[in-house]
């Protein structure tokens, strides 16, 4: 096997954690190697290809050390036990909890089109 970052020039041989099908030959595969050596390839799973007319695009994460962001194309969910926290492609912030605090050390300010409270 050959992959990106590959500098010995010489095709690999790579232990598997999954069964490989001959017509999984070429596709893209998820790597590990052994101990962070580059020479030592282990494969933990093929990439299947999306089917064409598969709904959406993958959820994505962006990283920088300072920010972390989440994207997805529809909605993302945030859920922990009886408690969530969902945001919609339309706009929509939705908490729901068994108990939900909001404090604030400052102001604290409340504002909407219009805001009801019960």
């Amino acid at each position: 096997m050959d992959f990106i970052g590959n500098s010995s020039g010489l095709a690999l041989a790579a232990r598997s954690t999954v069964s490989l099908k001959a017509d999984q030959s070429g596709c893209q595969v998820v790597l590990a190697f052994e101990a962070g050596d580059v020479m030592k390839p282990i494969i933990l799973g093929c990439i299947e290809p999306q089917p064409a007319g598969a709904p959406g695009t993958p959820a994505t994460v962006k990283v920088d050390g300072e920010q972390i962001v989440v994207s997805a194309e529809r909605e993302l969910v945030l859920r922990c036990g009886k408690a969530s926290i969902t945001l919609t492609r339309a706009g929509k912030v939705l908490i729901h909890g068994e108990y939900v605090l909001n404090a604030s050390a400052g102001l604290n300010r409340i504002r909407g089109g219009s805001v009801q409270i019960n």
